[in-house]
């Protein structure tokens, strides 16, 4: 009788199999990496992993640990060969990173879970022999769509050179060619990490174009193309999938983003499509070589080629041009050449069709503040006959939205404007010729950062008309983006007020009564915690969705989530799959930024995975959640009643005086300001003192990533379980993970967060004079978190039902362990008194380059 294995054992059978053994393998060819004395660190490296490890089993000081190790070794005495040997090791321990990032990547494919690997193509196979399935999910896929917005955040610290390394090195890897995978292995050992000085805008999108080019021009045309081709969809102009682009049109705290910058990049855009575009023509061309079709394949290769390596601004719209010359190939082949390669014409047809002239659509972002400041310098413009009365500004919010006159004017007198101010203006005029140049989808949405009141929507779109546009040709999408709690609670006012006002109404029918608001994940959690952030984003989700449609507005919401669960990331897919009648769901578009775009979207299987499991989710909740809302009034007040638990506990943290103090001593947040990654500052206002409303949501929670303590993923979640227990609601609880979608991938992603917590690191802290008690409170949430969530569970270990994932933290994290003592080491001595300038100078390099390896394991921490 054969012997049934439990079906999580298996999983980490395979992962051991696939991941850990190959790592170990592959890892003992970095003896033969080209380092200085790469062959002494390689012998040293693992003496001092198991000299790490140890020493934090047994409660040593992250200093004491690194000295220690170097009072063993009798040949390095001084200072300066200790910290030589210590770069070699970070810088030894980076590759091992990109190094098991390949290897796992190889292994996608096997260790994708049953639901992931299944989850689209089941469907699609069960819909084949369900008439009225296919019907359903037929309905459901002419509105649905998926936009993915990738963007430049300061997460990515790879360069495409090393990109181009890790892929080729995870090709090898499947096919186990040993010799390959050495040769790139030294390659990766002399191949730099890290740019000599910061990235500039321009810099970022050029780099993040590799994906767009190497993975996404692909993948995405097959997914679409799949979807269409077996669901008989007839679309017209609409698309399943959609592609965003920040990189050049994200100037919200970025001061380097120009409205140069955006049109140098939205003709990157351009070139960087038509060179993917001449790549395929050329493979076309070498098989289409027929009688019939010479004169359009001269034509189409000359159209190509112009607008791919011409430098001529003066560039059309010529997408249906290409399609239609597409067409009159294909026609030829069927007609007279038995149809032969109409595969590949065909091919080339879904990717004309999906990104015409355009790559990705170029959104422009800008603060609100900022806006208010301009408008305000234009309503005081001597040359601008604005409408408005002086006293304007002292108006009350409706008193305002009422004077708006929303005429029109073509000023251009603003030569003496801020630089902010000019480039606002000048770019809300260049909107209008990308589109004129490269069709309408180029550019069409103008978002507005931390928007408070429908006034600032509305002062946008004046600004708009004052700068040449009139009212009727105005194709763009005014974006809200609402991102504190307050102002998510605030949120459906604000819409109701901009849906009763006549001139907006106008312009949403129009657009067919569309509005796109974006929901900010990341600012929300460092508002008020994590708890209440997913509660509140919730709620006004709902809220918003009822709204919207009482004023008949179909509505479309744009996430912006990071990497990580505290930042709206870890199983984005189950999100959205959970949402019930009550949430407007027809599209996702969420943004994708940093790491998960290598991790999500860096080789042609984890992309078309990723985007088949958001669609599935789209179509999961299209078919079985739209009789019954997310969660009932029940369970929603409970959820309300833990969250609020959460946020007090939160802000009773956050407004601790030490607080911002023990991320600025004890994590490398001064140090985010110096690393190479991001033409982005930390902070908004980056001249003006520290202050936690202007620290980037990122920096935020990357600095507590460095600390291993995770707080953004995870604080308050204790006790709001606590009260729930207390007020005696524990069973509700319990039946609330069990039932709920929506709430069990909440916790299940405060698990990830905790998992790759380790307060072992800072144990030492607990006596520290100063952050003793400081680090006491945050040991007590986390210990009191992560008993009630096991108990809620029902399991025994964090991310228990995950095994493949539990995992892969647990082999990061042991990977990088050094790096992050190394770097506990360096902050301590930083911070001794009577340091020279020279050491400090040394400890803060240590800082700095410790800092890209932690991040790169994690591969969402950020």
């Amino acid at each position: 009788m054969s012997t049934l294995i439990p079906q999580s054992t298996s999983k980490e059978a395979t992962f051991k199999n696939e991941v850990t053994t190959k790592f170990d393998l592959y890892n003992s060819l970095f003896l033969t990496l080209p380092f200085y004395q790469v062959k002494k660190t390689g012998l040293a490296l693992p003496y001092f992993f198991d000299h790490c490890e140890e020493g934090i089993n047994n409660n040593i000081r992250p200093d004491e640990i690194i000295e220690s190790f170097f009072s063993q070794q009798n040949n390095r005495t001084s200072l300066k060969e200790s910290n030589d040997l210590l770069f070699r090791f970070i810088q030894y321990i980076e590759r091992q990173v990109v190094l098991f990032d390949a290897v796992e990547d190889a292994a996608f494919t096997k260790l994708k879970t049953g639901e992931e690997a299944s989850s689209l193509s089941v469907l699609m196979n069960q819909a084949v022999e369900d008439d009225e399935l296919y019907k359903k999910i037929q309905q459901c896929l002419q509105e649905f769509k998926l936009r993915l917005v990738f963007t430049a955040h300061p997460t990515q610290f790879y360069p495409s050179t090393v990109l181009g390394i890790v892929t080729d090195l995870t090709d090898a890897i499947k096919v186990n060619d040993v010799n390959a995978i050495n040769l790139l292995l030294q390659q990766l050992g002399k191949t730099p990490f890290f740019n000599k000085k910061k990235p500039t805008p321009i810099d970022e999108a050029i780099s993040l174009n590799w994906y767009l080019e190497n993975i996404l021009y692909q993948t995405a045309s097959d997914v679409h193309k799949n979807l269409e081709q077996s669901f008989k969809l007839n679309l017209s102009n609409h698309s399943l999938i959609e592609l965003g682009f920040w990189p050049g049109g994200d100037r919200d705290g970025n001061p380097f983003v120009t409205s140069e910058t955006t049109k140098y990049v939205s003709s990157f855009l351009r070139q960087a499509l038509f060179r993917c575009y001449y790549r395929d023509f050329k493979s076309m061309k070498r098989r289409i070589t027929f009688n019939g079709v010479a004169e359009p394949m001269a034509i189409l290769e000359k159209m190509i080629y112009e607008n791919a390596y011409s430098t001529a601004q003066d560039v059309t719209d010529i997408k249906e041009a290409l399609l239609q010359k597409l067409r009159k190939i294909k026609d030829v082949l069927i007609t007279h050449h038995d149809a032969l390669f109409t595969g590949i014409v065909d091919d080339m047809i879904w990717k004309v069709k999906l990104f015409g002239c355009h790559f990705a659509s170029l959104d422009i972002r800008q603060d609100s503040r900022i806006l208010r400041t301009l408008f305000k310098d234009c309503v005081s413009h001597p040359q601008l006959q604005s409408g408005l009365n002086a006293n304007y500004f002292e108006l009350s919010e409706a008193e305002k939205i009422a004077a708006i006159p929303l005429n029109t004017a073509d000023f251009t007198a603003f030569a003496d404007f801020s630089d902010l101010g000019k480039d606002a203006l000048e770019v809300i005029r260049l909107i209008k010729d990308m589109q004129q140049n490269n069709g309408k989808r180029a550019c069409h949405r103008f978002i507005i950062s931390n928007c408070q009141k429908a006034s600032d929507v509305l002062q946008l779109v004046q600004l708009f008309l004052w700068s040449g546009w009139q009212m009727d040709e105005m194709d763009i999408d005014f974006v809200p983006l609402f991102e504190t709690i307050d102002d998510l609670h605030e949120a459906d006012e604000i819409m109701e007020s901009l849906y009763q006002h006549p001139v907006y109404q106008k312009h949403l029918e129009r657009r067919k009564n569309r509005q796109v608001i974006m929901l900010g994940f990341s600012d929300s959690t460092k508002d008020g915690g994590y708890l209440m952030a997913n509660y509140s984003l919730y709620n006004a989700k709902a809220n918003l969705t009822n709204v919207s449609r009482n004023n008949n507005i179909d509505l479309a919401f744009f996430d912006g989530r990071g990497g990580p669960p505290a930042r709206g990331g870890g199983k984005t897919h189950r999100f959205y799959a959970s949402f019930g009648k009550d949430v407007a769901n027809k599209q996702i578009q969420i943004t994708v930024q940093g790491q998960t775009i290598s991790s999500h979207y860096g080789t042609f299987e984890s992309s078309t995975n990723n985007m088949e499991q958001l669609i599935h989710a789209g179509i999961t909740s299209a078919l079985n959640k739209q009789e019954y809302a997310t969660m009932n009034a029940e369970e929603k007040l409970l959820f309300k009643d833990m969250a609020t638990v959460s946020y007090h506990s939160f802000v009773n943290l956050r407004n601790n005086p030490l607080f911002l103090k023990f991320l600025e001593v004890q994590s490398p947040l001064k140090m985010l300001s110096e690393i190479n990654i991001s033409s982005r500052p930390v902070k908004r206002n980056s001249d003006a003192e520290l202050k936690l409303e202007d620290l980037r949501a990122i920096s935020f929670v990357t600095s507590w990533g460095q600390l291993k303590q995770n707080i953004p993923g995870y604080y308050g979640v204790g006790s709001a379980l606590q009260s729930a227990k207390d007020a005696g609601k524990w069973q509700q609880a319990k039946d609330l993970y069990k039932s709920s979608g929506f709430f069990k991938t909440v916790i299940d992603n405060c698990m990830m967060s905790m998992t790759k917590a380790d307060f072992r690191l800072t144990a030492y802290l607990a006596d520290d004079e100063t952050f003793g008690n400081f680090w006491k409170i945050l040991k007590h949430e986390f210990d009191l978190t992560q008993s009630l969530i096991l108990e809620l569970s029902d399991t025994k270990i964090l991310m228990e039902k995950y095994p493949i994932e539990h995992e892969s933290i647990l082999v990061r994290e042991k990977i990088v362990l050094p790096l992050v003592i190394i770097q506990r080491y360096a902050i301590i001595k930083s911070l001794e008194k009577n340091i020279s300038e020279s050491d400090k100078n040394i400890y803060n390099k240590l800082i700095l380059r410790t800092l890209y390896g932690i991040v790169n394991a994690a591969r969402n921490s950020a």
